[in-house]
């Protein structure tokens, strides 16, 4: 006999991969740049240009994108930059199989730079990627059946998480900043930080709306000489085309901020007072629609005998979607700075998750905010310098049914940062960090593969007594003895004047085969 059944397309995600190496070099300035005589900061970061999988090891090229910012040594000392790209080559060792496709989830990067001498540096970068793995699957689930001869069925509705479909696209960002009225003209532009700030992500029909912030901070010199400093938030939205999408769907993005470039342009006046930014939103999109699915879970016939074949299946349901806010609020004791600072210019922020792992009722979540806080200070023809350290977090999700076995992709974004200084050395930082979630449950069951139809056996048949006295035991159902005594549902709900299906331990009851009558 013919099986209906419904295709369920499925996300199956593992557990990712974290992998640390280090950079170290040697770099020397440029013939162009001025002598080095004090590093002030530095920044790193990591493009990765391909992975490549190498039978047991995924192959990670890409460049660690640097910059650092110094004051020069000489007779007018005064702050200059210089930026390059250093290549790196990694060996990911993976445990895979066939048809699993993997993703750069995350990377970070521990940067540092000290001066050798005043034309030669040394750059150090700790860096952390983290690769995340998929396989998309089919699984056939029995629906019903095309009938040969009368069929008795027992189904159960099962509520599926199936997959509408998964991409890779890129959202560019273009906008353009103005200086205020008050602020220098832009002469050269020394160094720029831009940061995604609260990435929000919607499905519409056929589409997923983006919107953010972008927080740009611009320390420049101006043509007379003197350095001036900017920060502004730049709000962005668009869409990215997502066929078959609607708003009842279910989402995750991993989004990551690339190819960030600030330019410095000419106002409607003529002046170098704006300052294009670019960049791409890189995205990796997956969604998800509930589904629920009659799937036949048995079947007998009274006038035959059934022969199936069972296989298990793994299905998904979903737990939770959702975006999480956690606000940490701490005061910094800095007696360093008690007698230096001046004015915090700006900071920067990034997250390291230590620690995120199942528990009872939820996901327990640990780690640490980096802080970069550069500042003006006293006494200095070249008043800048950078204070760097560090804050811990940790933070409950709650998901009310979480499992051992469950599946989580968690997306973790800075989403706001304040630094304020309180005087006599103490700094006050507020952050809100973000967390976008998809938890999702594995479902194993027991289907029907195959369904075939046999005339009975006759002396099989005789041995069921016609009626049957029977006492119920734990865990039996009224559909699991009509089937084994080869009778309907019905029939004994008739015969023993139950109202409904539901029967428990201890329950005595009358059972006749079909073609008993009652006397």
């Amino acid at each position: 006999m013919e099986l209906i059944k419904k295709q369920i397309h499925t996300n199956r995600v593992g557990k990712s991969i974290v992998d640390q190496f280090y950079i170290d070099d040697d770099i020397n300035v440029p013939d162009s740049k001025d002598d080095i005589g004090r590093i002030v900061m530095g920044k790193g970061t990591i493009a990765v240009e391909e992975m490549q999988r190498m039978e047991n090891y995924i192959r990670v090229t890409g460049k660690l994108h640097y910059a650092v910012l110094y004051v020069t040594d000489g007779g007018d000392p005064h702050l200059a930059s210089l930026e390059g790209k250093h290549p790196f080559e990694e060996m990911v060792y993976i445990e895979g199989r066939e048809g699993e496709q993997y993703l750069l989830r995350n990377s970070t990067v521990e940067f540092s730079a000290s001066l050798i001498h005043s034309r030669k540096i040394s750059l150090k970068a700790m860096a952390e990627i983290e690769i995340g793995w998929e396989k998309m699957e089919d699984v056939s689930l029995p629906t019903d059946v095309e009938e040969e001869a009368p069929l008795y069925k027992k189904t159960k509705n099962m509520q599926m998480l199936t997959l509408q479909t998964t991409k890779k696209d890129t959202y560019r960002i273009k906008e353009e900043m103005k200086l205020p009225g008050t602020k220098e003209n832009i002469g050269t532009l020394l160094w720029t930080d831009v940061e995604s700030r609260k990435l929000d992500t919607k499905l519409g029909e056929d589409e997923l709306n983006v919107s953010g912030e972008l927080m740009v901070f611009c320390l420049y010199e101006s043509p007379e000489g003197k350095n001036d400093w900017m920060e502004q938030i730049i709000p962005y939205n668009g869409r990215v085309e997502c066929s078959g999408a609607d708003g009842s769907m279910f989402h995750h993005v991993h989004a990551a901020l690339e190819d960030v470039n600030v330019e410095v342009r000419m106002d409607e006046d003529g002046e170098m007072r704006s300052l294009g930014i670019e960049g791409t939103l890189e995205l990796q999109i997956a969604i998800y629609e509930e589904e629920a699915v009659e799937v036949l879970e048995d079947t007998y016939s009274i006038e035959k005998e059934c022969s199936m074949e069972r296989e298990k299946v793994c299905c998904e349901e979903l737990l939770i979607q959702n975006h999480f806010k956690c606000k940490l609020s701490e005061q910094l004791s800095l007696p360093e700075l008690r007698e230096d600072i001046l004015q915090i210019c700006c900071n920067s922020g990034r997250l390291q998750i230590e620690k995120m792992e199942a528990v009872e009722h939820g996901i327990q979540i640990e780690g640490v905010l980096h802080l970069r806080i550069l500042y003006v200070k006293e006494n200095d023809e070249v008043p800048f310098a950078v204070w760097q350290g560090m804050v811990p977090f940790a933070y409950f999700l709650e998901c009310e049914n979480m499992t051992e076995d469950a599946v989580f992709e968690i997306q973790h974004v800075l989403e706001q940062l304040s630094v304020s200084l309180l005087g006599s050395g103490e700094v006050e930082v507020k952050a809100v960090l973000a967390f976008h979630s998809l938890v999702k449950r594995p479902v194993s069951e027991e289907v029907m593969t195959r369904l075939d139809l046999e005339d009975p056996v006759v002396d099989e048949n005789a041995r069921i007594p016609g009626i049957i006295g029977y006492t119920v035991k734990e865990g039996e159902e009224l559909w699991d003895l009509a089937k084994r005594y080869h009778t309907t549902m019905e029939r004994v709900k008739e015969v023993n004047g139950l109202e409904t299906d539901v029967i428990k331990e201890g329950d005595r009851i009358l059972i006749f085969k079909e073609n008993m009558s009652i006397l």
